[in-house]
C-alpha cells in the first residue's frame, strides 16, 4: 500500500470564506476529498479583512508579525492564522494588511501583481515555519503562478521544501496576470526568465505569472480533458499555446466535480420541496413555488428555463441576446440570475420590464441562496459558452435534473453527452458552432423531447444519476502526484 501524500492546496479563494466564482468552490471541495481518501493536506489563503470575519469562523493566530524578505529591498510584516475546512484539515491564512485588507472585494486593485507576490512569498514562508515537508505545492490559477518559479529559484535551498513538487491548475486561461495580457507592450512582455522587480517597480505590473508558472512547474494541469486539447492551439491558447505544446508530455486534464454533500436535493434547505432521483416527481412543487414566488403564470406544462451563470461574453451571453426575442415568442418562461457585463444587464433588465410573465432578471449577489432552489424549479439550464475551461454550473444543474444545453467545447464537452431519442442515452442538449442558430435549435430539441414526459423523467433520473462527484478527480489528482513525483527536476 502506497503512503499517504503531504499536500499543500494554495488558492486565492476558498469556500466560504472568500468566493468570486467556481475557483473558491474547487479550492474548498478537492483538498476535501483528497483528505477523506487519507492524505495529509493544508489550505493556505489570503486573509481579507473587510470580507472574512475570524470570530465567525474562529480563527486563530499561529505566527504573528513575521518578517518576510521578498528581495534585498522588499520586506514587510505578516502574520498567519489557522482554521478548518473540514476536521483535520487546516486552512491558514496570510494576514499582510497593506494588500489583503483595504478593500472590501477580493480583485481588482491598481497593484494586483505586486498583491499576489506578497502572497506567494508569504504562503512559502509560512510553509517553511510549519516545518511541512510537502511532497506536492498544489497551486491554483493566475495568483499563485510565481510559486513554483520561487520553489525553483530564491526556496530552491529551503530544507522543508527542497523535495517539494508543483502541480500548477490552469482553471481559465484568459488570466495570466493582474492586467489584460494582450494590453502589454511588446517591448514589457514578459519572457520568464529575468529576476522579479521589486514590489514598487512598475515593471512588475507586467510580470507575467501564468507564463512562468507554466515554465518552472513540475507538472501542469487543466480542468477538463477537452480544454487541455484547445489550450494547446492559437484560437484557445491566449498566445501561451506553443510553450504549452512544449511541454504536452507534463500537461494534464482533469475534470472538476462538485461537492454531492454541498449540492443534494435530498437534504438541501433551500429547497420548498426536496426529492432524489427515485421520487423526482416533488421537483415540480418547486416549479411551483418559483412561479409563485417571481410573479410568473403557474403552470407545470410550460417549460421553465434557467440561466445562472456570470452574464459575460465568455458564458454565450452574445448568443442568447440574439435569440431573446424569438425566444420570447414561444410559451417558454426564463429567469436569469447573475452579474457581469453593463451592458447586457441593462438590455436584459428592459425585457424583465417588457416581458414581466415571460422574463425575469435577478441579480446574483443577492440571492446567492435562490441558486439551488432555481435548479430545483426549472427544466432547462442554458450555457452557451464561447470558451469554458470546465464549468460548474451545468454540473450543479444536473444534479438537479434541470436539463442543460451547452455548448461543446472545454469542460461542457466532457461532463454533458447529447441526447439522442434512439438510444435513449445522454443527459443534455448540445450544439457545436459558436452561431445563434445552433443555440436556438438545440432550444428547441429540448422543449420538443420536453413534451414527452416519460423520456423526459427517465432524462432527468440519468442526469440526476450522472457521477460528477469530487471522489474521481481527487483520485486522478493522488495518479498525478504520484507520478509527478517520480519526475526529474525542473531547470531554471
Amino acid at each position: 500500500m502506497s503512503k499517504p501524500l503531504k499536500i499543500v492546496s494554495i488558492s486565492s479563494e476558498l469556500d466560504p470564506y472568500s468566493k468570486s466564482g467556481g475557483l473558491a468552490d474547487v479550492s474548498r471541495s478537492l483538498p476535501k476529498a483528497i483528505k477523506r481518501l487519507g492524505h495529509e493536506i493544508i489550505c493556505i489563503t489570503p486573509l481579507y479583512n473587510q470580507i472574512i470575519n475570524k470570530q465567525k469562523y474562529d480563527l486563530k493566530p499561529v505566527f504573528k508579525d513575521v518578517e518576510v524578505f521578498f528581495n534585498s529591498k522588499d520586506k514587510l510584516n505578516v502574520s498567519y492564522y489557522k482554521g478548518y475546512n473540514m476536521k483535520g484539515l487546516p486552512v491558514y491564512f496570510v494576514e499582510c494588511k497593506k494588500y489583503f485588507s483595504k478593500r472590501k472585494s477580493i480583485y481588482g486593485s491598481s497593484h494586483e501583481n505586486a498583491r499576489w507576490l506578497v502572497f506567494d512569498v508569504a504562503a512559502l514562508k509560512l510553509i517553511s515555519l510549519l516545518k511541512f515537508n510537502a511532497d506536492i505545492v498544489h497551486c491554483h490559477d493566475w495568483q499563485t503562478g510565481l510559486i513554483p518559479y520561487y520553489l525553483k529559484t530564491d526556496f530552491r535551498y529551503s530544507k522543508t521544501l527542497k523535495n517539494a513538487k508543483t502541480v500548477f491548475t490552469i482553471h481559465n486561461l484568459v488570466f495570466q496576470m493582474g492586467t489584460n495580457w494582450w494590453d502589454v507592450p511588446v517591448s514589457k512582455k514578459d519572457f520568464g526568465k529575468k529576476r522579479l522587480p521589486h514590489l514598487e517597480d512598475k515593471n512588475l505590473d507586467y510580470i507575467n505569472f501564468v507564463k512562468r508558472a507554466i515554465l518552472s512547474s513540475d507538472a501542469i494541469s487543466t480542468v477538463s480533458e477537452q480544454y487541455r486539447e484547445e489550450i494547446m492551439t492559437k484560437k484557445f491558447g491566449q498566445d501561451l499555446h506553443r510553450i504549452l505544446k512544449n511541454r504536452e508530455d507534463r500537461l494534464f486534464g482533469i475534470v472538476n466535480g462538485i461537492d454531492y454533500k454541498a449540492y443534494n436535493p435530498s437534504v438541501d434547505p433551500g429547497l420548498f420541496k426536496r426529492y432524489s432521483y427515485k421520487t423526482v416527481k416533488r421537483k415540480k412543487l418547486n416549479k411551483e413555488y418559483i412561479q409563485k414566488k417571481f410573479k410568473l403564470p403557474i403552470d407545470m406544462e410550460i417549460p421553465l428555463i434557467c440561466l445562472t451563470s456570470r452574464i459575460a461574453y465568455q458564458k454565450g451571453y452574445v448568443l442568447f441576446m440574439d435569440i431573446i426575442e424569438a425566444l420570447i415568442r414561444l410559451d417558454i418562461q426564463i429567469i436569469i440570475m447573475g452579474d457581469g457585463d453593463r451592458a447586457y444587464v441593462s438590455t436584459l433588465k428592459k425585457y424583465t420590464k417588457k416581458y414581466p410573465k415571460k422574463l425575469i432578471y435577478i441579480p446574483f449577489n443577492e440571492n446567492k441562496k435562490v441558486e439551488t432552489l432555481l435548479y430545483a424549479g426549472s427544466d432547462l439550464f442554458l450555457l452557451p459558452s464561447h470558451h469554458e475551461p470546465c464549468g460548474i454550473n451545468q454540473l450543479i444543474a444536473m444534479r438537479y435534473g434541470c436539463i442543460p444545453v451547452v455548448r461543446k467545447v472545454g469542460g461542457l464537452n466532457d461532463t454533458v453527452a447529447n441526447f439522442n431519442p434512439k438510444t435513449n442515452r445522454g443527459t443534455g442538449f448540445v450544439f457545436s458552432s459558436f452561431s445563434p442558430y445552433p443555440f436556438y435549435g438545440a432550444i428547441i430539441r429540448a422543449l420538443e423531447n420536453y413534451k414527452h414526459r416519460k423520456i423526459w423523467r427517465e432524462l432527468m433520473v440519468r442526469a440526476m444519476r450522472d457521477s460528477n462527484s469530487w471522489e474521481i478527480p481527487a483520485k486522478k489528482y493522488i495518479s498525478l502526484y504520484r507520478k509527478v513525483m517520480k519526475f526529474k527536476n525542473v531547470k531554471k
